[in-house]
């Protein structure tokens, strides 16, 4: 019998016959270990225990933890648990697809009656059941013929099966699992791997529901999605509970409505409708981006939203983004709606003669682009398919790379220390699969942006294969105050575009070259960004951003005049100011307040309009004192700046 070689985790190698299963092998180390094992890992595939190894490789026996390896295969057999509930709880039930995912699982489903919420009670119960049980989890193989066979009858699970024996790594053979050895007539197409038996799942929860499309297409069959989640023990669990309902707490769309800021509704699915309030967010959020930036030497600009999609297929967007691009027709001509500037800005630059002398040129826009995000992807402000970029391009020598990545790398480090992100991830990514270009330009591409890290003193983290198609980049990833990561700014060396589309300046030696451009954005999408500050300020923003800076609250309606004309005083200073004039009482009119996240409550009575003055209190600090108008304009002058 062949043998195979099998390195653990602390090194040591392990000889052992092919077709060996990891329960032998943990029960070779030691038999508590065999009870607690719930998979093995072999050359990065997750294994049933009871799976023959018939290949050499890297070795380790899977316990349960919260680490990524065992939530994977915990989730995955708690996916089968709930569908084994519904099915037994709601007969007639179809499966479809039921995978393990980052902070759960989920199960897409056809009922015989549509699901509520109160039936995720029921189900969990019956769940718990099954738990209880403790019932083994067994893998049946069959050859093409006879798994084809047992699904004949299912839709979803016959396309799966289809698709399953179509891949190009498929053996031909499709697995099926069972729960118990008196329920074995109930089972569930399934590639695993499943942990041993159902008594190992010790904390899981059902979350939600959901409507869902059958392979996410819109045209096909409505689902039903339940949303639930599985730890490898309580305090996991618990901990889980407790980032969702914070992350409930602080939810953009919640907030978003709450502070009348945006909406977004179905006669434009993923373009955002910006309210007043919204809008003065949008416009301060680009103001500060464009002090930054001015000082930076970057010039502004503007171009169509609308451009003939030669120049889409000339730049190689309309092959990458081809089904992600909205299209239309004017006379005989195709157009396209931009997604991205890139293009556009080199038809600027390629206006006049440029010379070495103009070189580094900085071009900056707050360009509007469209993608068409599938329907399940979009979500608030963080997936649209309409969105402004803090977009900008340098045109510069090769020997200018360096220190223009450096400086920008330093802007995006200050922007986000500004708002208070101060852990920041960086990924270099590499050459895609799918790419335009010579690996000579790549290769020098990449080497200098791996220069220009240098010189910036700034560690990254290697991503292979993610590099845009034109050219490798440096993306920034901030660490928000709940632990998500969210991948905001980006900068792109581009050797290939402006030799595409035919960017050249005139170098020193009087010859003519192609510039490298370097595309950058510092906060990336704007709709985005304002969705990650709602949620980590939840509603309470810097002075400077809040849409409505003070609201001065009349005791009573005598006194109105009084505050309209402070109210102007305040709007001529540019302070942001409204009143509140309702019948409402005093107590209840600061509760909104505080409810709507009002920075600065200005109180005006009998006392204040014989002084000539205003009762002042701060959010989250309480009373300031009574005031003259100058004096709180004094008082909030460097808070109200947008640069400081």
């Amino acid at each position: 019998m062949n043998q195979i070689e099998l390195t653990l985790p602390d090194s040591s190698v392990r000889s052992v016959a092919s077709g060996t299963t990891g329960l032998e092998i943990a029960k070779s180390i030691a038999e508590g270990l065999a009870r607690r094992a719930l998979a093995v890992k072999l050359n990065d595939k997750i294994l049933d225990l009871n799976r023959p190894l018939e290949e050499s490789g890297t070795f380790t026996i899977i316990t349960p933890s919260n680490d990524p390896d065992a939530l994977f295969v915990l989730r995955h057999s708690c996916a089968h648990v709930l569908a084994e509930a519904v099915c037994e709880l709601f007969p007639g039930t179809k499966l479809a697809y039921g995978p393990p995912i980052e902070k759960g699982f989920y199960y897409d489903l056809m009922t015989p009656t549509p699901l509520v919420l109160d039936d995720l009670a029921k189900i969990e119960k019956r769940m718990k059941e099954i738990i209880k049980e403790d019932r083994p989890f067994t893998r049946l193989d069959f050859n093409e013929k006879e798994g084809l066979e047992r699904v004949q009858d299912d839709k979803y699970k016959s396309d799966n099966a289809k698709r399953a024996l179509m891949r190009e790594d498929s053996t031909g053979i499709l697995s099926f699992y069972v729960t118990g050895e008196q329920n074995e007539n109930w089972e569930d197409l399934c590639a695993g791997p499943h942990i041993p038996s159902t008594g190992k799942i010790k904390a899981f929860k059902l979350l939600s529901l959901a409507g869902a499309y059958w392979h996410g297409d819109q045209a096909s069959d409505q689902l039903t999605r339940i949303y639930g989640t599985c730890f490898a023990d309580k305090e996991g669990l618990e901990a889980h509970l407790k980032f969702i309902e914070e992350a409930e707490k602080r939810d953009h769309r919640k907030i978003g409505k709450e502070l009348e800021l945006y909406h977004i509704e179905d006669h434009s699915p993923g373009m955002v409708f910006w309210h007043p309030k919204g809008t003065i967010m949008v416009n301060a959020l680009k103001q500060y981006i464009r002090e930054k930036i001015n000082r930076l030497g970057y010039d502004e600009v503007i171009t169509p939203e609308i451009v003939d999609k030669s120049l889409w297929v000339k730049s190689g967007h309309a092959d990458k983004y081809n089904e992600n691009m909205f299209k239309t027709m004017a006379s005989d001509r195709e157009m396209a709606v931009k997604p991205m500037n890139c293009p556009c800005h080199i038809e600027i630059f390629n206006q006049g003669l440029k010379s070495w002398r103009d070189l580094p040129l900085r071009m900056a826009e707050f360009g509007k682009c469209h993608r068409y995000e599938p329907a399940g992807t979009m979500h608030g402000l963080m997936r649209v398919r309409g969105f402004v970029q803090d977009d900008g391009h340098i045109f510069c020598t090769e020997e200018q790379i360096a220190s223009e990545v450096s400086d920008f790398c330093q802007l995006v480090k200050e922007i986000y220390a500004e708002f208070g992100f101060n852990q920041i991830l960086v990924k270099f990514s590499t050459r895609p699969e799918k790419r335009v270009g010579s690996d000579d330009l790549w290769d020098k591409a990449e080497h200098a942006l791996e220069e220009a890290t240098k010189l910036a003193k700034l560690e990254y983290e290697l991503n292979p294969g993610e590099g845009a198609f034109y050219g490798p980049k440096l993306e920034f990833v901030l660490k928000d105050s709940l632990g998500r990561d969210w991948q905001c700014g980006t900068i792109q060396v581009d050797f290939n575009m402006p030799q595409r589309l035919g960017a050249e300046y005139v170098g020193k030696d009087n010859q003519k070259h192609i510039p490298v451009m370097l595309h950058r954005a510092a906060v990336g999408s704007i709709e985005r960004f304002l969705g990650i500050l709602i949620e980590e300020f939840m509603g309470d923003f810097p002075l400077w951003m809040s849409p409505v800076q003070a609201r001065l609250l009349p005791i009573s309606e005598k006194f109105a005049d009084y505050a309209k004309e402070i109210q102007d005083l305040l709007i001529q200073t540019g302070i942001r100011a409204e009143i509140d004039d309702s019948n409402e009482k005093l107590g209840y009119k600061i509760r909104q307040c505080e409810l709507q996240k009002v920075p600065f409550l200005l109180v005006v009575g009998e006392k204040e309009v014989t002084e000539g003055k205003v009762s002042v209190r701060q959010r989250k600090e309480g009373d300031k004192g009574t005031m003259t108008v100058a004096e709180f304009i004094e008082m909030t002058a460097e808070a109200r700046k947008i640069i400081r």
